[in-house]
């Protein structure tokens, strides 16, 4: 059955109101945190009555949920070893590195407000703490297999100690940045990151006793 003109116009204005939407809950949530977040404030942002909002998210839960998930696809696309099997491998973690700063720069939702959320502790969990986990769990399984890629000797302890580490060096560095602000700059940070990431893997891939886990 063809889509008619009314149709396809209809669903496009759907899928801006929802853009808007988001966009407006990102910045709201950035500012105020998972509790000072509203439907009315989210109103007044974006412009588009509460019922709109309804229309696209059941709750305020359910939309920043949907924040966090969007932010995540974007901020995962970075999540490509750029270069081929010839390029080396310190460059390519490096480059790397600088491709996931400038995404967390660009969309930082994904991890600002996740983090947030998982430092907080409620008697009901929300979808958008569960969410993120659920999303957080997605990238490291992207970076594991990227550091799998870059160290095929390294064996599944190595790699899952490095991933751990990667992550938890990022989530460093965002904090760093939302507390220096501009007097931070993540590409440098994230590339001087990387560089010892991607010597911490060769050592353990090469069975170095000072870098393997009891």
């Amino acid at each position: 059955m063809t889509e008619s003109h009314g149709e396809r116009k209809r669903r496009a204005n759907g899928e801006e109101s929802r853009r808007r939407i988001l966009d407006a809950a990102a910045e709201v949530a950035g500012v105020r945190g998972y509790d000072g977040t509203s439907i009315a404030l989210v109103s007044e942002k974006c412009g588009l009555p509460a019922s709109s909002i309804y229309w696209h998210f059941k709750n305020k839960d359910d939309l920043l949920a949907a924040v966090i998930e969007r932010s995540f696809d974007i901020w995962a696309e970075a999540l490509t070893l750029p270069g081929d099997d010839t390029d080396p491998t310190r460059e390519r973690v490096t480059a790397l590195a600088g491709q996931v700063a400038k995404t967390l720069l660009d969309s930082p939702d994904f991890l600002r407000l996740g983090l947030m959320l998982t430092l907080e502790r409620r008697p009901e969990e929300p979808s958008a703490r569960r969410m993120f986990l659920q999303v957080r769990d997605t990238a490291r399984a992207r970076l594991a297999a990227v550091l799998t890629t870059l160290a095929p000797d390294a064996d599944r302890d190595a790699i899952d100690l490095v991933t751990t580490y990667a992550i938890a060096g990022a989530d460093g560095l965002l904090i760093a940045k939302e507390i220096g602000g501009d007097s931070v700059d993540l590409r440098p940070l994230f590339e001087l990151h990387a560089r010892a990431l991607h010597d911490a893997l060769a050592r353990l891939a090469a069975g170095d006793p000072a870098t393997e886990t009891p």
